[in-house]
């Protein structure tokens, strides 16, 4: 289990270098003399690397050593974490920014790859819950940990983690196993055809993409609304995210529990309409406090279904989990795009946060009908080996 926390680091370190920059944007908006508009890109760049290189990131690292892979794009995300540090201008902050997320799309789809190659079946998913527990406190621990490095100056956050990962990139070097391919990979492009030439890998897809899109939608204005309905502080709004990481955090690591007692499937499926009903819920509660509580328990059914469906992602193929990884962040970071433009139009049109958690909840419903289909597909195929 010692490399399952390896990639527990490796998590929290991708994921906090994601938030880091939130309490930082006030201060490179300054430095930089841009508007609140263009300092945006300076997340979106992230974003960007990622989503575009994900697709490339995922076929090569299934025809070579995951190790290495991992290594090169560790290595590259010190570089460009460091290099934002000492951006000179707007433009190279932006620039610096879009390759670390190009540098972290070659790293953390050989986490998902790996975790079924290196850990016994009966530990695969509690194995993908402790990884997602390190995005978890990253999201958890993100902001404060950025704003309190931000006080010293903006430069600190990025030599600091950049400075951890380089530490993270030697215990890796020395702890990891190497993960070859199981059998050569003639093209870039092959693994995708192999993979869309099977009907699930479409519709595993769509679902996911659809649970992302609803779920960012509505993350993504939450401390809109709560400073606009509650008139929450930034201090006040980040504490509310501690709540939110720390329900996320627990459920990622007890959610395997959950699961093996109720089903994978039963779990995932119960946990979207939980999900999807508290969101539609958040706008009319009367008091913080339901809120907060709201916050938990949403974040926490979240812990517990994200590595539910990263283990349904790599049950498609075993030959082409990286590939896999791949798709899977790359539906993510789309789903967040669509979610957070559609988000901010139906907000600004409203004036109420209910018409976003609406759009939320039936984006979950849709993806939940489709994990439906998923289930009962799998189970024809199981009876009809059986009767064979």
């Amino acid at each position: 289990m010692k490399h399952i926390w390896l990639f527990f680091s490796v998590m929290f370190v991708i994921g906090t270098d994601t938030f880091l920059l939130s309490p930082l944007l006030p201060l490179l908006q300054e430095q930089f003399h841009v508007s609140t508009d263009l300092s945006g890109w300076m997340v979106s760049a992230y974003a960007l690397g990622y989503a575009l290189f994900a697709l490339v990131a995922g076929p090569i690292s299934d025809r070579l050593n995951r190790k290495t892979v991992m290594l090169w794009g560790l290595a590259g995300f010190i570089v460009s974490t460091f290099l934002c540090g000492i951006a000179p201008s707007f433009a190279a902050m932006c620039l610096f920014r879009f390759a670390a997320g190009v540098s972290a799309a070659f790293v953390t789809p050989q986490i998902w790859a790996s975790i079924p190659v290196i850990v016994p079946p009966s530990q695969i998913i509690k194995s993908m819950g402790i990884a997602t527990a390190g995005l978890a406190a990253s999201q958890m621990l993100g902001l404060p940990i950025g704003g309190f490095f931000a006080s010293f100056t903006w430069h600190t956050p990025f030599f600091v983690l950049s400075a951890c990962s380089l530490v993270l990139l030697l215990i890796l070097a020395a702890a990891m196993p190497d993960i070859r391919p199981s059998s050569p990979r003639p093209s870039i492009l092959n693994p995708y055809r192999e993979l869309f030439s099977l009907p699930k890998t479409t519709v595993i897809l769509l679902a996911y993409f659809l649970f992302q899109t609803g779920n960012f939608a509505s993350f993504s204005f939450l401390g809109t609304w709560l400073s606009a309905d509650y008139h929450l502080t930034v201090s006040q709004i980040g504490a509310a995210m501690l709540v939110l990481g720390l329900g996320n955090m627990l459920g990622s690591l007890i959610g395997s529990r959950i699961s093996a007692k109720l089903g994978m499937f039963q779990t995932l499926i119960g946990g979207m309409l939980l999900m999807g009903a508290l969101y539609f819920c958040l706008p009319f509660f009367p008091h913080l406090f339901l809120v907060e509580m709201s916050f938990f328990l949403t974040f926490f059914t979240a812990g517990i279904i994200f590595p539910l469906m990263m283990g349904v992602f790599q049950s498609i193929s075993p030959n082409a989990r990286g590939t896999i990884a791949s798709l899977s962040n790359a539906a993510m970071y789309a789903g967040t795009t669509v979610g957070t433009c559609v988000a901010g139009f139906l907000y600004q049109s409203t004036q109420h946060f209910g018409a976003v958690t609406g759009f939320t909840a039936i984006l979950f419903i849709l993806s939940m009908t489709l994990y439906q289909t998923i289930r009962k597909t799998g189970k024809r195929q199981t009876e009809a080996r059986v009767q064979m």
